[in-house]
């Protein structure tokens, strides 16, 4: 679904030139979750935001379910593929109430029967028709993630591209968030690529992983690797011992919650 060889990006500071990725690659099969793990820095979030065409200058080959890309992307190109935020705040118009916000991507589309479609994936969200004329403002971090995956989900799209969608939330809401992606990819055969520094959330919802560091990829492996805490590099055993955040216990006990 996914394929990502020898990828490059260069961001001009001052008269300097500054590489944040080298030589990346990768694939991601149809209905398989793919991690980018890494500290900050590291370049993950550039990779995928050249994938989803917020970089335009790059190097090397990008292709989306067989289509080869180049620096920009057409409207097909946004409605098989989207991306969620990290911040589900900033990434919410604060003026804009939940209808509008869902509204706007199928009036640019013109994909008709807006009604219906809003209804339907803010069901699917676990929000329901009650939360449809409300505003960024008046709902919880939880929540408003959840708008913003359904913004993502109401297009239809066949990849969704995560960049860090938990980590501005509370424990007990990432499992929850955590929960619905992991249902959402089930119930509609979705491709995703995961970026997160947090390895508990990429041992619960990705089946391999990548890790980066100074914008390469330094070793790639499978969920089952991960668990048992089985590293070939030095960088990626450092960032095992490193990550708080990963706990064999506490990622178990999501995979069952789940």
């Amino acid at each position: 679904m996914i394929e990502v060889e020898d990828l490059r990006v260069t961001f001009s500071n001052g008269a300097e030139m500054v590489t944040a990725v080298s030589g990346v690659g990768f694939t991601v099969r149809e209905g398989e979750s793919f991690g980018l793990v890494g500290e900050s820095g590291s370049g993950k979030t550039t990779v995928l935001r050249t994938i989803t065409g917020l970089n335009d200058h790059w190097s090397g080959r990008i292709a989306v379910a067989g289509r080869q890309l180049g620096p920009h992307r057409d409207k097909p190109f946004y409605k098989s593929c989207q991306m969620v935020f990290q911040d589900p705040y900033g990434s919410l118009h604060p003026r804009h109430s939940v209808d509008r916000i869902l509204a706007e991507p199928v009036a640019i589309h013109r994909l008709g029967d807006a009604d219906r479609r809003i209804d339907r994936v803010l069901r699917e969200v676990g929000l329901g028709p009650s939360f449809r004329f409300r505003y960024p403002h008046q709902l919880s971090g939880g929540q408003r993630q959840r708008v913003a995956i359904a913004r993502a989900l109401i297009l239809e799209p066949r990849v969704l591209l995560l960049d860090e969608p938990t980590s501005a939330l509370d424990v007990s809401v990432q499992a929850e968030i955590l929960n619905l992606l992991k249902r959402l990819r089930a119930e509609h055969g979705l491709t995703y690529i995961l970026v997160s520094h947090n390895l508990a959330v990429v041992g619960v919802l990705c089946d391999r992983l990548a890790v980066m560091n100074r914008g390469r990829i330094v070793e790639e492996m499978d969920i089952a690797r991960l668990h048992r805490g089985e590293a070939r590099e030095g960088y990626t055993r450092q960032l095992l011992r490193a990550s708080q955040g990963y706990d064999r216990a506490a990622a178990a006990a999501f995979r069952d919650y789940a």
